[in-house]
């Protein structure tokens, strides 16, 4: 006695049996790649290391910066070394690691790339998280005679965040970061932050809370249609097959 369907049929139907077989994984593994986890997320450890002293300025892990600004603001961060020995850092990553914050980031790799008290003394660090759009900056205890607490947290929240919210001009925002940090770690008055032009429609740009979960609730909905569909259709059609070999 035979074990399987398309062994009982005759051989011209085997070919469409085992076709309706395969018909039945496919849509499967398609649809569950719908729903496979996000890309891994970036942890401290998985960024390169950067010392003290090294010439390294911006570390542009998300891809956002084009080539030429970030040559501009290397360029603006290593004279700013060279003449005042402070040293600013620029960071960008996609996607931060569970559990994780933008500011619990940035402390994390501060404290890896600057181990000691006095590495850390002259550093500058500002990190930007692209997927939540939210900043983290630290500051050494020497450079922080200079760039207090209050400008830092501009910087982070208002040179750097101003431009994104206006329509995601991350080289503007990181040209304004370099200019005004390098302003302030000179010795030089502190220009400020940009202008916020709050005329564009902030509802069209960000959702709300019930806006995000009424899509969710819609993807879970087209999910498990999706589901149903790419499992009844294919059986449906194997047993239509299987009857039609009888």
């Amino acid at each position: 006695m035979n074990s399987y369907p398309c062994q009982r049929m005759p051989l011209r139907s085997v070919k469409v049996c085992w076709s309706v077989l395969v018909g039945l994984v496919l849509p499967l593994v398609l649809v569950l790649g719908l729903v496979a986890p996000p890309a891994e997320a970036l942890a401290v450890f998985q960024m390169p290391t950067v010392a003290a002293g090294e010439a390294t300025w911006v570390i542009d892990e998300a891809n956002i910066i084009s080539r030429i600004n970030e040559n501009k603001i290397s360029g603006r961060l290593s004279d700013l070394a060279a003449a005042t020995g402070n040293e600013v850092r620029l960071v960008t990553i996609h996607h931060l690691d569970y559990g994780d914050t933008v500011q619990t980031f940035t402390d994390k790799l501060f404290e890896r790339w600057y181990p000691t008290p006095e590495a850390q003394a002259d550093q500058t660090l500002l990190v930007l998280d692209e997927v939540t759009k939210t900043v983290g900056i630290r500051v050494g205890d020497r450079s922080a005679t200079l760039l207090n607490d209050d400008i830092a947290t501009s910087v982070a929240q208002e040179t750097v965040l101003y431009p994104l919210l206006e329509g995601d001009k991350y080289n503007q925002s990181f040209l304004a970061a370099s200019d005004r940090l390098g302003a302030v770690l000179a010795g030089k008055e502190d220009p400020g932050p940009p202008n916020f032009d709050d005329s564009f429609d902030s509802e069209s740009t960000f959702a709300s809370a019930e806006e995000t979960a009424e899509n969710r609730g819609n993807s879970t909905v087209l999910l498990v249609v999706l589901l149903v569909l790419a499992t009844v259709i294919p059986m449906a059609t194997y047993f239509w097959y299987a009857g039609f070999g009888n």
